[in-house]
């Protein structure tokens, strides 16, 4: 097995995990600083809680879309594009303030991992605050196995999903309480504990898990009917659910869970929300 690449990195407010597993290079030890330099430039522009910001600063009128760098209008536009795809289940306005921090923490660690795809780096994961894009493979031969924590043992697993090119989030009660308000109510989201997306792109994943949690009840039939991603579910009650397809990404699957969700454990590899 070729010596791995591992990074920490302290940025956007969480932790930003890199593990690298193909052969080092010049090249691949290039993509990563590019890749760090990626994030800290996305944490400038996009975070809500640094007045300097852009993001900040079109949020207060100082600013507007056109005196943004351009990733912002892209971002901007990808909300809209979600808001619309959950019914109003996801927005970048929480509280009526524009704050798009739901889909571009996703989208930045995507970013990153592409920056390390496309300089050769094949096989690698990177892990932003729990949720994870792999690419590739863990070790020849082997799939990435991304373990989901059970909601009510902290020291077991739900259930593990394996794949070589997919993404993994996890959005829950478990670390913040009940902070996801559902932007049709305004409301805290409280019919799920715990909701688990996989598919194959971050970006979507990551915001589309915010978005199936803040749906509650109706997650079940959304998630069901939409492409590409498959899902699994703790209610409030304790019971659990998952989509049709969820069989095919899980290495097992989960016989009962009791309690409240929790974020991703990465076995293979290692917020802003």
């Amino acid at each position: 097995m070729p010596e791995a690449i591992r990074h920490v990195e302290h940025v956007m407010g969480t932790v930003v995990t890199f593990d690298i597993r193909t052969c080092p290079s010049p090249a691949v030890t290039e993509a990563l600083a590019r890749a760090l330099a990626w994030l800290h430039h996305v944490d400038r522009v996009f975070s809500p809680y640094r007045p300097d910001s852009e993001i900040t600063r079109l949020a207060d009128g100082r600013l507007t879309v056109g005196e943004c760098d351009p990733d912002v209008a892209d971002v901007l536009r990808r909300c809209e594009r979600l808001e619309h795809l959950t019914g109003g289940a996801f927005t970048c306005r929480p509280g009526g303030r524009l704050d798009p921090s739901g889909l571009v923490k996703g989208w930045a660690v995507e970013r990153a991992s592409t920056i390390l795809h496309d300089a050769g780096a094949r096989d690698h994961c990177v892990n932003g605050g729990g949720d994870i894009q792999a690419r590739g493979e863990a070790r020849p031969g082997h799939p990435w196995q991304i373990g989901i924590t059970d909601p009510h043992h902290r020291d077991r697993l739900i259930t593990t999903v394996t794949g070589h090119d997919l993404a993994v989030a996890t959005s829950g009660t478990a670390e913040r309480g009940a902070h996801i308000i559902d932007p049709r109510t305004g409301r805290p989201a409280t019919a799920l504990a715990s909701i688990t997306l996989v598919g194959r792109h971050l970006t979507d994943v990551d915001a589309l898990a915010t978005s199936a949690f803040a749906m509650g009840a109706t997650a079940r039939t959304w998630t069901n009917a939409h492409p590409c991603i498959e899902a699994l579910a703790v209610t409030s009650d304790g019971s659990v659910w998952w989509t049709r397809g969820f069989k095919d990404v899980a290495l097992f699957l989960p016989r009962r869970c009791r309690a409240a969700g929790t974020r991703s454990r990465v076995t293979e590899c290692g917020g802003w929300r």
